[in-house]
């Protein structure tokens, strides 16, 4: 009697291509199956290492590095913008008084986009008071109507997305010496629910921002950083 072996090549290569279907999850997927959780400095700490890792030494690497001291509170996901700035600001009225310089702002808000600020500066009506908001973002506005504006007049708050604030700092449109606080808006969720840094150009945008000049004057004291 001869031996018969059955075969199946067919079957098997269709299991191997779904299960590589199935392999690929998209972010929405993996984040709809999670509970919001609140960002933390420590977040904000492994993103840079995990960054600059590979290319930098352990020097390089070190002086990246920020200590708690450079932290506000980390927004709890029970605040709205407003109440969230009444609380790490809470001299807000005074240091708003005492702003006189120009090319510069006290407080800068860095979101995904151009919607997004436009959302925070509705919500964060209780909170400016009188002050002047300025927006930073590509979208309509050209980037020398901003520098125009800032050469010109006083603004206390700046509202936009880490690409546009980087090439204001880097034309020189926009000066970092008065500000005193940084404020990333760290876990609104967009349609797809991705966060401003689950956005791989945002992402690299807000992380050159930091390090060309965030990072050196949160070390030295004179910025503080918020995860809203």
């Amino acid at each position: 009697p001869t031996e018969c072996f059955l075969s199946k090549p067919e079957e098997k290569q269709e299991t191997t291509v779904k299960a590589k279907r199935r392999k690929k999850k998209k972010i929405s997927d993996i984040l709809q199956k999670t509970a919001p959780k609140p960002g933390v400095p420590a977040d904000l700490q492994n993103l840079l290492s995990q960054h600059f890792g590979e290319n930098r030494s352990v020097i390089e690497i070190e002086e990246l590095k920020l200590s708690d001291a450079c932290f506000l509170p980390a927004n709890d996901l029970t605040h709205s913008f407003s109440s969230y700035l009444k609380e790490i600001c809470p001299k807000w009225a005074k240091l708003r008084r005492n702003h006189k310089e120009k090319k510069s702002v006290v407080m800068l808000v860095i979101c995904s986009s151009a919607l997004r600020s436009l959302e925070l500066i509705k919500s964060m009506t209780a909170f400016k008071g009188d002050c002047r908001v300025l927006k930073l973002f590509a979208k309509h506005i050209k980037i020398k109507e901003q520098m125009n504006m800032l050469e010109k007049g006083v603004f206390h708050i700046g509202v936009g997305t880490p690409g546009r604030v980087k090439a204001l700092v880097e034309q020189d449109g926009l000066c970092l010496n008065s500000t005193k606080y940084m404020i990333l808006d760290w876990n609104w969720r967009d349609q797809k629910l991705r966060r401003m840094m689950d956005i791989p150009e945002i992402k690299k945008e807000t992380i050159d921002l930091l390090e060309m000049s965030i990072i050196k004057l949160c070390r030295e004291g004179s910025v503080k950083l918020g995860l809203f």
